[in-house]
């Protein structure tokens, strides 16, 4: 069958397995991990989900100790692989539909995990399938992995490979950044900022639900204080508050954006941060809040640059302080070109910051030839699809699963010109992107086939 009638004519039970698998709520639960569910009873599920639908289509599956879903075809002795991930960042914000509920308005499919990345592996699942039924690969054998831990550090691919001992493939694609393709991604670090301190009238502070997106909102508790809302009220920041005998609650809100791109968001951390910080005249969190308030590196001369990847930046994606502990701490999402030596920003930080820093983890910057085969292979397949000429490959400073695997490209499923909300309120994937996905993918295993 060709390729176009195929998609075509399994677009609707595509959709409707999509919407199942958006009902699984997939949010990483490792602090209920049991044998066999190392990040929770969603993931689990999520996984369980793909993997039952594979074996239902005739395809060879390892479930890989419920850290991934492995899906394979073909016996060849060359290896193509696909790297995708079930799970889903925690739910923020005001959404037009439940976040779990797989809703379609109109050409548009709703709910956490639509385009990250339950859609893009669902539309490569679908890919595969077309292959497994209409395609001679010759000595290629392909594999589908859907990992559960990609959001919260990479456990799945590392216990895939390093405990598992699955085989790196000779050529590799993650459906899980931009088309037309990605062929250099940022180096990536966390790190964790503490220090032992009075902040009175602070008592309480949080803000942030992952360290890789842009709190959108900030709550603090302090002692009463009447004419600290005039004073919020001065500064225009959307806020609530409510008051106790001898306390009050102060919430603000921002802008979520994904850590990759903090300067597209609002920091409702940094922000109410900075409020209490200048009313209240704490040292501390101005200082902090100086230091942070551009956020590619330059407002504290940390900002690094380069041809390839670009800018530097600095996401504070996590912030707290408990009086009763007389704790703070905040986890920044560091991002950065190749030129960039990540042990030196530490040895900055704990100079120019009155806070012990300490390296939480470190992912080293990607870059591909934008000329070798295998990118041109890619190219070619997503431009003889969509006849987008136009569009130029990329570098981002996002991370994907290409930095975990040898010989591996983010490719797709974004569209040039598409805003899909990844890791913000009402995520959510075009149909007809998910179906022209599911050709292209198609098209470019077997692009990658002939090299």
């Amino acid at each position: 069958m060709e390729l176009e009638e195929y998609v075509k004519k399994n677009l609707k039970e595509a959709l409707t397995n999509l919407s199942k698998w958006i009902n699984i709520n997939s949010i990483d639960d490792s602090d209920h991990s049991l044998e066999g569910k190392p990040f929770g009873e969603g993931v689990y599920q999520a996984l369980h989900f793909i993997a039952d639908l594979a074996r239902k289509e005739g395809f060879e599956v390892d479930e890989c100790d419920g850290y991934c879903t492995e899906i394979i075809f073909g016996k060849g002795t060359k290896l193509i692989s696909l790297y995708a991930h079930a799970d889903v960042v925690p739910v923020s914000g005001e959404w037009k539909y439940p976040p779990f509920s797989g809703k379609i308005d109109g050409d548009v499919m709703y709910g956490r995990g639509t385009s990250d990345d339950k859609g893009p592996a669902l539309a490569a699942f679908y890919a595969l399938k077309y292959l497994k039924e209409n395609a001679d690969l010759g000595d290629y054998q392909v594999r589908l992995v859907i990992g559960g831990n990609e959001e919260k550090g990479g456990r799945c691919l590392d216990h895939y490979f390093n405990v598992l001992h699955k085989p790196n493939p000779d050529y590799g694609f993650t459906p899980d950044g931009d088309f037309p393709l990605i062929y250099g991604e940022k180096g990536i670090s966390n790190y964790l900022s503490t220090v032992h301190v009075h902040l009175k009238p602070l008592l309480k502070f949080e803000a942030g639900v992952v360290i890789n997106s842009v709190p959108d909102l900030a709550k603090a508790t302090l002692i009463r204080d009447d004419t600290f809302e005039d004073y919020i009220k001065k500064h225009k920041a959307s806020y609530e508050i409510s008051y106790l005998d001898d306390t009050m609650e102060v919430i603000v809100h921002g802008v979520a954006s994904h850590g990759s791109l903090p300067e597209n968001g609002i920091n409702a951390g940094l922000v109410l941060l900075k409020l209490i910080g200048d009313y209240y005249n704490l040292d501390l969190l101005k200082v902090i809040t100086k230091a942070y308030k551009d956020p590619f590196g330059k407002s504290m001369d940390l900002y690094f640059n380069s041809p390839l990847l670009h800018n530097s930046t600095y996401n504070v994606g996590l912030i707290n302080y408990d009086n009763s502990t007389h704790t703070f701490s905040m986890q920044v999402n560091f991002r950065y070109p190749e030129n960039v030596n990540v042990e030196k920003v530490m040895i900055t930080l704990n100079k120019v910051l009155p806070l012990k820093t300490t390296l939480m983890s470190e992912s080293k910057p990607l870059l591909f030839d934008p000329n070798c085969p295998m990118v041109q292979a890619l190219l070619k397949a997503y431009q003889d699809v969509t006849h987008d000429y136009k569009s130029e490959i990329m570098t981002i400073g996002g991370g994907t699963y290409a930095k975990e695997c040898k010989n591996t490209i983010a490719f797709g499923s974004a569209f040039p010109n598409r805003n899909d909300l990844i890791h913000n309120a009402n995520e959510h994937i075009h149909l007809s992107d998910f179906e022209t996905s599911i050709s292209i993918y198609a098209t470019a295993i077997m692009y990658l086939a002939k090299l």
